[in-house]
C-alpha cells in the first residue's frame, strides 16, 4: 500500500502545472493559448516575463526534488520505493499532468530536480552546462539537450567508477524523455528557426 501511495503522490506532485497556475492566478493568462502553447518554464518566460519564468522554473525543479525525497520520509520508510523511481514518476506527471488535460512540459526542470534531491553535485554541473550553452547559443532547447548529454556522460563515468548503475539507467530514461519532447525544437534548430532568448 505504501508503494502505491508514494507513486501516486509523486505523480500528483509532478502534475502540478506551475506555468498554468501562475499565469491564471497572477496574470489572468492561460499560457497554453500563447507562445508555443507549452506549460513549461521556457514558454512562461516568453509569455509572462522573467519574474514568472524564474518562479515556474524553481517550482518545476522542486517538484522533482520533493518527489525524489518522498521515499526517504519516515512515514514512507516501508515503501521500498527507490527515490529515483519516485522522481521519474514525477517527471511523467510533469509531462502528462492530470490537472492540465495531460498536456505538460518538456521534463527538463523536473528532471533536474530529481538530481538535486538525489545527487546534488551533478545538479550544479548541469546548471553550469545549461547556462554556458544558453549564453553562447541563446536557445533554451539546445541548452537543455546539451545539459542532458552532460548528465548522461557524468552518469556513465560515475557508474563505471562507483558501480552506480541505477543512476545511469534513470538518467538515460530522462535523456530519452527530454530529446523526445524536444522533437519539434530539433527540427527548428536544423532549419535555423528556433527562437532565441533576449534576456541573457
Amino acid at each position: 500500500m505504501d508503494i502505491i501511495l508514494v507513486l501516486v503522490l509523486a505523480y500528483l506532485i509532478g502534475s502540478i502545472p506551475s506555468g498554468l497556475w501562475i499565469g491564471q492566478i497572477f496574470y489572468k493568462t492561460d499560457i497554453r493559448k500563447h507562445g508555443s502553447g507549452n506549460l513549461g518554464a521556457t514558454n512562461t518566460f516568453r509569455v509572462l516575463g522573467k519574474k514568472a519564468g524564474i518562479v515556474v522554473t524553481l517550482m518545476d525543479i522542486l517538484k522533482g526534488t520533493v518527489a525524489t525525497l518522498l521515499p526517504t520520509l519516515a512515514v514512507f520508510s516501508n515503501s521500498a520505493v527507490h527515490p529515483l523511481i519516485a522522481g521519474v514518476v514525477a517527471v511523467f506527471g510533469h509531462m502528462f499532468p492530470i490537472f492540465a488535460g495531460f498536456r505538460g512540459g518538456k521534463a527538463v526542470a523536473t528532471s533536474a530536480g530529481i538530481l538535486l534531491g538525489y545527487h546534488w553535485p551533478i545538479f550544479i554541473l548541469l546548471v553550469i552546462a545549461f547556462l554556458l550553452c544558453l549564453k553562447v547559443y541563446k536557445m533554451v532547447s539546445l541548452a537543455s539537450m546539451f545539459a542532458a548529454i552532460v548528465a548522461f556522460i557524468y552518469a556513465l563515468v560515475y557508474a563505471i567508477l562507483q558501480q552506480e548503475y541505477l543512476l545511469l539507467i534513470i538518467i538515460t530514461i530522462l535523456v530519452v524523455f527530454i530529446f523526445y519532447r524536444h522533437r519539434s525544437n530539433i527540427s527548428r534548430i536544423k532549419n535555423g528557426t528556433e527562437p532565441k532568448v533576449t534576456w541573457l
